[in-house]
Order: C-alpha cells, then sequence, then structure tokens
C-alpha cells in the first residue's frame, strides 16, 4: 500500500508540475503547493502581455526567494499584472515582507496575498490539490458558455483560485462549476471584468494596460446571477463559499468578502 500511494504521489506532482505552465514558484525547494492550468492559443492576454506576466512571475519568484531564502512554500501566479500568492511562511511579518517585495516588481498591477502563516502543507496535501485543479479544469471544459482556456486555475490547500478576463456571466457560471466540484473548499475569484464585446474582440495591443477594475461581489455590483431553475441549490449540489478579493496596490491591505454557500 505504502509503494502504491507513493506512486501516486509521484505521479500527481509530475502532473501538477506539468500543469503549472507559466506559473512560478519561489526556489525548487518551495514548489509544489499549488497548481496553475491555462492555455496561451485562446488566453484574452495579448502574446506581449502574456510575456510580461512571465516576467513578472520570474522577478516575482526572485524577491520572494530573496526575502525568505529556504524558508516557507510560497507559489506565485500572474495574469494580466496581478499577482496571486500563495503557500505557507513560517511567520506573519514574513508574510507581509513577501506581499511588499511582489508589490515592488516592476509592472506590477496589484498583489492578492493570500499566504498561510504555519507549517509548509504535506505532499499529500499537495497532489490532492493537483487533483482538484484537474477536476475543476475539466469541469469548466465541459460547461457550456465558459471560455475555460481563458481562465487560470490555482488550488492551494483546498482553496480554488480562479483569474482572467471575463464578462459577469462567464464570471458567474464559471465559479458555479468550480463551486460545484468535488474537493474543492473555498472558491477566491482574482477577475477583470470585460464587457461581452470585449469578450467578442479581445483587445490589449500595449500590454501595459491595467484593465478593468475588478469585479465585486459587493451589494450593488450588478452581477447577474443564475436562474432558480438552473442554480446547484435547485439541483442539490454540493456548494462552496466564495471569496473576492479587492486588489490593492501596497502597501495598502487587501480586504476579503466571503459569500455563504448557496442554500440547498
Amino acid at each position: 500500500m505504502r509503494l502504491q500511494h507513493a506512486r501516486f504521489v509521484r505521479t500527481a506532482l509530475a502532473a501538477a508540475l506539468l500543469a503549472a505552465g507559466v506559473s512560478a514558484c519561489v526556489p525548487l525547494a518551495m514548489v509544489g503547493g499549488a497548481t496553475a492550468t491555462g492555455l496561451v492559443i485562446t488566453d484574452r492576454r495579448s502574446p506581449s502581455t502574456q510575456l510580461a506576466d512571465q516576467g513578472i512571475e520570474t522577478r516575482a519568484s526572485r524577491a520572494a526567494g530573496e526575502v525568505l531564502g529556504d524558508r516557507g512554500h510560497v507559489n506565485l501566479t500572474s495574469y494580466f499584472r496581478k499577482v496571486l500568492i500563495t503557500g505557507e511562511v513560517p511567520s506573519e511579518q514574513d508574510r507581509q515582507r513577501v506581499q511588499a517585495a511582489v508589490s515592488g516588481v516592476g509592472d506590477v498591477a496589484g498583489v492578492v496575498n493570500e499566504l498561510a502563516v504555519g507549517p509548509n502543507s504535506s505532499i499529500t496535501q499537495r497532489a490532492n490539490d493537483a487533483g482538484v485543479t484537474a477536476k475543476v479544469k475539466t469541469n469548466l471544459l465541459n460547461a457550456n458558455g465558459v471560455p475555460a482556456n481563458s481562465i487560470k486555475v490555482v488550488t492551494e490547500r483546498g482553496t480554488t483560485y480562479l483569474m482572467g478576463r471575463l464578462t459577469q456571466r462567464e464570471t458567474q457560471l464559471a465559479t458555479e462549476v468550480t463551486r460545484t466540484t468535488g474537493g474543492v473548499d473555498r472558491v477566491v475569484r482574482v477577475i477583470d471584468f470585460i464587457s461581452e464585446q470585449a469578450a467578442l474582440h479581445p483587445s490589449d495591443p500595449s500590454g501595459q494596460s491595467s484593465g478593468p477594475t475588478p469585479v465585486s461581489d459587493a451589494p450593488g455590483s450588478g452581477a447577474a446571477a443564475p436562474s432558480a431553475a438552473s442554480t446547484p441549490a435547485a439541483t442539490g449540489a454540493v456548494t462552496q463559499p466564495v471569496t473576492q478579493p479587492t486588489i490593492q496596490q501596497a502597501p495598502q491591505p487587501i480586504q476579503v468578502q466571503t459569500l455563504p454557500p448557496v442554500k440547498k
């Protein structure tokens, strides 16, 4: 049984690293907690923005590594120049130091600091996260009206993060698909809202635009909800809460709003 478990963990971690694609993690000893997926072919970012995000991940990884050395486990994912920081660090001071270092990297438009203070996640947890990311991505691909290849999916300790440039309708659909995927404990959205017209004709020629304001789930935000007949509550599916962080420039704190699960 131990041999089978070890093989499973190695296979899952290999899949996680392959799925990570252009995502960056600070030094090799710290790799493996988060998994991310996203295809360049149908990405709504321009090629220059995609290259900018890759460069940001590399520089942010170096900056975080200089702060932590071989302590902690940190993953950095940049999408449209917004950087998501996930993983674990030994102290709150380390958490803030990593955020400050990443915020100071050139071209970074905003930072979402989801670092946890505590011991590094286990190999088993990271393997489970890899499996959850794979399931979420598959479900998004199979969902009508969801531009799955324009969504980057990251999972850390059971929390699944969605990053992308989406319409309100697409965001709602992607959220519901993710919330009802087995193994997802929480959903965090780092989304730039775009119009339906922009979704049909993506335009980002310079790669330097900061893009639309991130979506907020606060009352009055205007987010369209699915009809009652189509919600997971109506079908009896298990749903998980959703969090939408407000992206802030350092040194301002990040405000996080959590929505309760859909009632059955």
